[in-house]
């Protein structure tokens, strides 16, 4: 027994090495479950921080628009997400990410619903490769929600509710997703080698168009140019919403450009998406500095609005290609986006184009800009095919969408009278006011 107890030590000792081998081995077979918990916890994030971006539009039009439509924006931004939720569920999602085409690389099937994974989804039954159906679905379903919000803005205080909802459902159900897909969804353009990191043209620009094509039929405001050709200015009801409204939407866009990257499960992703925020940071900041100075040295005196704007257009341009550009190529190019909202807005205006908060120069010409950039740092693509996607996106967006417009006023009218554009759309169209202690706004 003492002689069992004298080598029993020893014999453990000798037994580790095997031990440690079988641990080894089991291991080695085990899955590596780290890439796909990562990566999905990314979308999650990255998706909610989007969904705080539907707060930042919300409040940057209630800011912009005069206090008589105020609660006209905030119904149509909670609307028109909400729509957004159900089409990308119903139609979007897998049209855009097809796993058959109908017409190859140009367009997926209609009306493919698409379904979670099961309670409870065991390691072992899941598709290990990428992330979640569930936060895949809800990062990419924030980006669909964002092109119609860049639409409400541009056509503020005259559109009928409505009609404005129906055009909703449309892009968000069926031109956001057919030309996403186009890229992201291995469709034509992607073959081609054009490069969009995270939508600056194929969330911003692509709402911008949609915009310019409602602006072009609805006309402008009710005294907002006169019959000898002056631009006559009309204030927003609160700076300080506006205000709130960028920063948040600043906020968001860190999880619009970083939860991009599409992986977070190893060092190498992790990294790059710290060096989107810090390049998404920079561009946004250049841009709100661009328009500060350039507004002084143009009218005397800094212009919030632009300025604000300003800092938008920066966060559009590096949108394409947040992640190859250094920080000072993410200063220039956010610079530049912010120039273009300077000296867009008075260009529009002078075309009679009447946009309300500036989302045209802000997602479509800035959006443009940041996507002809990206092959100043990103050497797998060309300004040819850069050229080429944004035409196609633009032309196919722009096309759809006015033909959407214009049925719409044939059907049923898609502008407020003129005597409840001046009352207000908020008694006119919803009965109730966002400032009732005032009667006129």
């Amino acid at each position: 027994m003492k002689a069992f107890k004298t080598i029993a030590p020893a014999l453990a000792l000798l037994a580790l090495p095997s031990l440690g081998m079988a641990q080894e081995a089991e291991a080695a077979a085990a899955p590596d479950i780290n890439p796909y918990i990562f990566t999905t916890l990314l979308f999650l994030i990255g998706g909610f921080l989007v969904f705080w971006m539907a707060a930042g539009f919300a409040m940057l039009e209630a800011g912009l628009v005069r206090s008589k439509n105020v609660t006209m924006q905030l119904t149509k931004n909670i609307a028109l997400f909400s729509i957004a939720a159900i089409m990308y569920w119903l139609v979007g999602f897998n049209l855009m990410y097809p796993g058959e085409w109908l017409v190859e690389g140009w367009l997926g099937p209609f009306f493919a619903i698409t379904s979670l994974e099961p309670v409870g989804l065991a390691a072992a039954d899941a598709s290990l490769d990428y992330a979640s159906v569930g936060s895949d679905f809800f990062f990419q379903l924030m980006f669909c929600a964002t092109t119609a919000s860049i639409v409400s803005g541009t056509l503020a205080e005259r559109i009928k509710l409505w009609p404005f909802l129906i055009f909703v459902v449309v892009l968000t159900g069926f031109i956001y997703p057919i030309e996403a897909s186009w890229q992201w969804g291995g469709g034509f353009l992607s073959e081609m080698g054009f490069s969009d990191f995270a939508g600056s043209t194929l969330v911003h620009a692509a709402g911008g168009f949609a915009a310019l094509a409602g602006a072009l039929v609805l006309g402008p405001r009710l005294g907002k140019y006169s019959a000898d050709g002056k631009i006559m200015p009309i204030p927003g009801s609160n700076l300080a919403l506006a205000t709130l409204g960028t920063f948040i939407l600043w906020l968001g866009w860190f999880g619009f450009n970083g939860g991009s990257q599409l992986a977070a499960g190893t060092v190498g992703d992790v990294t790059d998406v710290s060096r989107i925020f810090s390049n998404t940071n920079m561009a946004a900041a250049s841009g709100a500095v661009a328009a500060l100075i350039l507004t002084q040295v143009m009218y005397k005196k800094p212009d919030l609005t632009m300025v604000l704007n300003g800092a938008l257009a920066g966060l559009v341009s590096i949108t394409a290609e947040p992640l190859m550009p250094t920080l000072f190529g993410a200063l220039w190019i956010g610079a530049i986006g912010g120039i273009i909202v300077v000296f867009t807005v008075p260009m529009l205006d002078r075309m009679k184009i009447d946009d309300v908060v500036g989302a045209i120069p802000v997602h479509l010409i800035a959006g443009v800009w940041g996507t002809l950039a990206v092959p100043f740092y990103n050497d797998g693509t060309s300004f040819v095919t850069q050229i080429i996607g944004i035409v196609a996106i633009g032309a196919f967006v722009f096309i759809v969408s006015l033909i959407v417009w214009f049925i719409l006023k044939a059907i049923m009218g898609i502008r407020v009278t003129e005597e409840e554009e001046i009352n207000g759309l908020d008694m006119a169209e919803l009965g109730m006011e966002a400032y009732p202690e005032f009667s006129k706004g």
